[in-house]
């Protein structure tokens, strides 16, 4: 019985989930538009985030290069370690550690902010003074994760290539042209437009899934926790299966 509760909840909020999606898509693209917020919270979004995915992007391909080293050296193939990471990075790697990167700290952020904001009724006094909430709080930070998504990773993409150059140079020499002739000669457009439409995706649901939880917290500050502790959970389920899905479908069109 307890299991099946279990299930009717989650698709119960599944469901809740989908119309929140579709009152976006039907408010969001309405006047009055709110430009300014949404520059506002671009900016919290991407330039606030950029120091940590940096960062964590730089270590990736530091740590990926020399960890992949030993294995290429063993087959004799230690002339296509750039090659190797730039196609992992770029493909896979980069956009999806982005991704849970922002879910951790925007789906969270995203959560606690908007459940406090309930549960002090802030909320529902925009509603009373005439302000329409949804257009001024949701909209406007969903668009904000869809848009800067695809800027970090692209970022987070040519930092971690840089840290593969470094990571290339510490046991072995090779010079800066030569490791990026051999990393864009080894990708393709195939390889770096579906990285970048996935993490359109990736924002999409990022956003939603904090707003979310947000918007709808209850219980007082113990929901506000709560919220957003399952923004990160969810959001961050909700990429891999995004990513799963984006895998499957580049290999139907013959993009990998």
């Amino acid at each position: 019985m307890k299991n099946f509760l279990n299930i009717h909840d989650t698709l119960e909020e599944a469901g809740n989930m989908a119309r929140f999606a579709g009152r976006f898509f039907s408010e969001g693209f309405k006047p009055r538009y709110e430009f300014q917020e949404l520059i506002r919270q671009c900016f919290w979004v991407g330039y606030k985030s950029l120091p940590l995915v940096g960062i964590t992007a730089f270590i990736m391909g530091l740590v990926l290069t020399i960890q992949s080293r030993p294995t290429l050296v063993e087959f004799g193939a230690e002339a296509m370690l750039p090659s190797m990471v730039g196609i992992s990075l770029v493909r896979e790697i980069s956009p999806v550690i982005t991704a849970l990167i922002c879910a951790g700290k925007i789906g969270s952020g995203m959560g606690a902010e908007l459940g406090s904001m309930r549960v002090t009724e802030q909320i529902d006094a925009m509603e009373v003074s005439g302000t329409n909430p949804f257009k001024y709080l949701i909209v406007t930070r969903i668009l904000a994760t869809t848009l800067m998504l695809p800027v970090l990773s692209s970022l987070s993409n040519a930092v971690s290539l840089y840290g593969g150059y470094l990571g290339v140079n510490i046991r072995g020499s090779i010079s800066w042209i030569l490791y990026w002739n051999q990393v864009f000669d080894a990708l393709s457009y195939g390889d770096l437009i579906p990285g970048i439409v996935k993490t359109l995706f990736f924002g999409f649901a990022i956003g939603l899934v904090g707003c979310f939880k947000g918007y709808y917290s209850k219980k007082g500050t113990e929901g506000v926790g709560r919220s957003a502790n399952s923004a990160v959970v969810v959001a961050s389920l909700l990429v891999f299966i995004i990513d799963l899905i984006a895998v499957q479908i580049t290999d139907l069109l013959g993009l990998t």
